[in-house]
């Protein structure tokens, strides 16, 4: 009980630590929406509209008041915890995100695992090997997934596995037509579907997710390899490493115990970057596969200037950011108790 209030205190810290953060980031996002070219008025009123309908939608959407009056307008209902709401679904866009954020974050964090699982055992193996076939994959690997577009990497995987092969079902959404959505309990297909027992659109669900999870993974996996790699060298090469070989203990248990368990601490530092380039490169697989997550929501709302929408996304993603950045340091301290979690 004693260490537990210190710690929630500093966690109380690491987030009022982000309110400027946030702050910033509605104020920029507001501003932004406002530089994009084009009038949403003239493009919800028609093309058939003439002036004095236009300028009746642009009051209707309150675009007639001044610059200041609509940002204290917009931070009056975000404090109410509106977001607005969206012109071109007519929904309110905290009901858009909450429907569309379970589609991203399942493609986003299947395709962190699988990066993981192909990365980190990748990136060890070449560090323990260096010069060997392994380490020339790593890096092939790596100089790969770095310099190929998502966008590329999904139409070529499309063109392959569906196109010629005809082993991947078509790319258009989440399930194919022949399945229901299963009821909604966490928006994770694969979870919800695995909670009603019903294996059959749970696997219709995870052949939908192959490709795009693919796609995001080849993208991801290369800068945590490339890490786990560097970490892994500069481990082995220290003194402790040195001392522990000396004493006699298993190559198993000097690379596991020592070398890797000191080389996580860089890894989880790539991987919450990576996360956070992930959900960035979200919106164009998104587009590619039409997967229906936040990221194509957002691209459909600039393309018509639905400031609300559009901001309702940025103010997602930041809070997601700040979320994950809390979750980085509680994982430091769980890996390496001496770095502590004090409030400064």
């Amino acid at each position: 009980m004693a260490k537990t209030f210190p710690r929630l205190r500093a966690i109380g810290w690491r987030v009022a630590q982000a309110v400027p953060v946030v702050v910033g980031v509605v104020v920029i996002s507001f501003l932004l929406t406002r530089a994009l070219p084009g009038d949403p008025a003239v493009y919800f009123a028609g093309v058939a509209a003439d002036e004095a309908s236009i300028a009746e939608t642009r009051m209707a959407m309150g675009l007639d008041k001044p610059l200041p009056m609509q940002f204290f307008h917009y931070v009056g209902d975000l404090l109410q915890g509106d977001l607005g709401q969206s012109l071109t679904s007519g929904r309110p866009v905290s009901t858009d995100l909450a429907n569309r954020l379970p589609a991203s974050l399942e493609l986003t964090l299947t395709a962190l695992i699988l990066a993981i699982v192909i990365a980190v055992p990748l990136g060890v193996l070449a560090a323990t090997r260096p010069g060997t076939w392994v380490d020339h994959l790593c890096r092939i690997v790596v100089t790969a997934g770095v310099s190929l577009p998502t966008f590329f990497t999904g139409i070529l995987l499309i063109y392959i596995f569906y196109y010629l092969l005809g082993w991947a079902p078509s790319p258009l959404g989440r399930l194919d037509f022949i399945y229901l959505s299963p009821d909604h309990v966490t928006g994770f297909y694969l979870i919800d579907a695995a909670l009603m027992g019903d294996w059959e659109t749970w696997w219709g669900a995870a052949k939908q997710l192959i490709l795009p999870a693919t796609t995001l993974a080849l993208f991801t996996l290369a800068p945590i390899a490339r890490m786990t790699r560097a970490a892994m060298l500069t481990a082995l090469s220290s003194d402790f490493i040195r001392t522990a070989k000396a004493a006699g203990l298993s190559n198993r248990a000097v690379l596991y115990r020592y070398a890797f368990r000191n080389a996580l601490l860089p890894v989880v530092t790539t991987l919450g970057m990576v996360f956070s380039f992930a959900l960035g490169a979200n919106v164009l697989v998104e587009k590619v596969f039409a997967w229906p997550g936040i990221g194509s929501y957002a691209v459909e709302a600039l393309v018509v200037s639905d400031y609300a929408a559009v901001q309702g996304f940025v103010l997602a993603m930041a809070l997601l950011f700040v979320a994950l950045n809390l979750m980085i340091d509680l994982l430091y301290t769980a890996i390496d108790p001496r770095i502590g979690f004090e409030a400064k």
